[in-house]
């Protein structure tokens, strides 16, 4: 009985597991929802028996041997409550190569994981791509609603109404905040947006050509909503932002031929492999290398050192074979001005100052009358004031300015006009431009 019993929970776990097959078409929308019941029966049931398991799982998909998924493949699950979404659609060059994706399921309860494959089998299509291609901004929708089959087949339907062609498909749908769309307020009436693309093989009808018009581009312009006639068979379910309609005609659009660029060198060429070089290295004398880098640099640096300092130290005049070289007649100049410099300084040191208006006598403005100055050897002049207070005075006594002693000035001016003419007659290269 062990055996039969592992045997059959053997047969459940490998169906659970198996592999499933879908067959998409190339240049038609791909939709493949992943269902958290079809994971419930891998994952434990609650502790108590008859309770309802409502665990959150979250899904991880990723191409095999890759870790992330093939560019035309985008997925979205809202919450860990609410089923995944694998949608995209699928190119032409991918025709007859399946794509196997693995699809890992996370209970968030018990932290298991439970995991199977999507083989993707894409089938070409007559006549891809349909020729005329519009794409619709629908604003009152999320991407995982417009995803769902009776919401997609009533946009189609009312497409179709307005279009009225013979064949018509679901190319792609793009969520707009891939398109650089800002996430929306959390108020319930405010969606992010979906883009999808439709193809006919029909051109477009008169409706939708109203957009090009003048008058609803000038509208669009000033961020008002265009007039269209046929707005009102999509405004019952679906809020379309006709300003931001694209109609392609792709039988009218010039193919770009782009010429691959030769490669340079350095560059492998195609299918070309890369080769290490052997692990058996022959060693390298960097003598040569030092040499070059550091010996002849300082050997230079120290030539240019030994002539700087024999230019310097060796071949320096000095003081008195400067003086053996120069006549005597300028060298009694030179001392001559010097000595009439330093006296200059001398005298200029020596001169009287004059004393501050603090210590001079104070006359009284009225009578004329001299008062001593307050400082003497009699009085404490750390705490009196330097002039004397007129608290019984109307105005403030004028103080006279000292004179200057006139013979000193006189006597100095004409020493220095004798010294001026003595210098002038003497050495006049010397002194020329030199004004006292």
């Amino acid at each position: 009985s062990h055996t039969l019993f592992t045997g059959i929970f053997m047969l459940l776990w490998l169906s659970s597991h198996a592999d499933r097959n879908v067959y998409p078409s190339a240049g038609v929308l791909f939709v493949h929802v992943l269902e958290r019941e079809y994971f419930k029966g891998e994952f434990p049931p609650y502790p108590k028996p008859g309770d309802a398991s409502n665990d959150p799982i979250t899904f991880n998909t990723n191409l095999m041997g890759y870790p992330d998924r093939p560019g035309w493949l985008r997925y979205i699950q809202r919450t860990p409550h609410s089923d995944g979404v694998l949608y995209g659609s699928p190119t032409s060059e991918l025709v007859g190569k399946p794509t196997v994706i693995e699809i890992t399921a996370y209970n968030r309860r018990t932290f298991e994981t439970a995991r199977h494959n999507l083989i993707i089998n894409i089938m070409s299509t007559e006549d891809f791509p349909l020729p005329y291609q519009a794409e619709f901004f629908i604003k009152n929708m999320n991407v995982e609603e417009m995803l769902a089959s009776e919401v997609l087949g009533d946009f189609l339907g009312a497409v179709k109404n307005v279009w009225q062609p013979e064949r018509l498909n679901a190319i792609n749908i793009t969520s707009a905040l891939d398109r650089g769309g800002r996430v929306p307020l959390p108020i319930n009436d405010l969606k992010e947006g979906v883009y999808v693309m439709v193809g006919a093989d029909v051109p477009f009808s008169s409706c939708l050509r109203e957009v090009e018009t003048p008058q609803n581009q000038l509208r669009c312009s000033q961020e008002m909503e265009p007039v269209i006639s046929c707005d009102k068979k999509f405004r019952a379910q679906f809020h379309i932002d006709w300003c931001k309609i694209s109609l392609v005609d792709i039988t009218k659009v010039v193919p770009v031929h782009r010429e691959k660029a030769e490669p340079g060198t350095g560059i492998l060429p195609d299918m070309g492999e890369y080769k290490p070089p052997s692990e058996t290295l022959e060693s390298r004398d960097y003598f040569a290398d030092f040499l070059i880098t550091l010996a002849v640099p300082s050997a230079v640096a120290l030539v240019l050192l030994l002539i700087l300092g024999y230019s310097m130290c060796c071949r320096r005049e000095g003081v008195e074979k400067r003086n053996m070289q120069t006549p005597d007649i300028q060298l009694v100049h030179h001392s001559s001005i010097q000595k009439s410099t330093k006296e200059l300084r001398s005298m200029s040191k020596n001169r009287e100052i004059s004393w501050p208006l603090s210590t001079l006598p104070v006359f009284h403005h009225v009578s004329g009358e001299v008062v001593p100055p307050i400082h003497r050897d009699n009085y404490e002049t750390t705490s009196m004031p330097l002039m004397q207070t007129q608290t019984n005075l109307q105005s403030q006594m004028q103080i006279p300015r000292q004179q200057p002693s006139g013979w000193l000035s006189e006597a100095i001016l004409d020493f220095l006009n004798v010294l001026y003419i003595y210098l002038n007659t003497l050495y006049s290269p010397y002194i020329q431009g030199y004004t006292i």
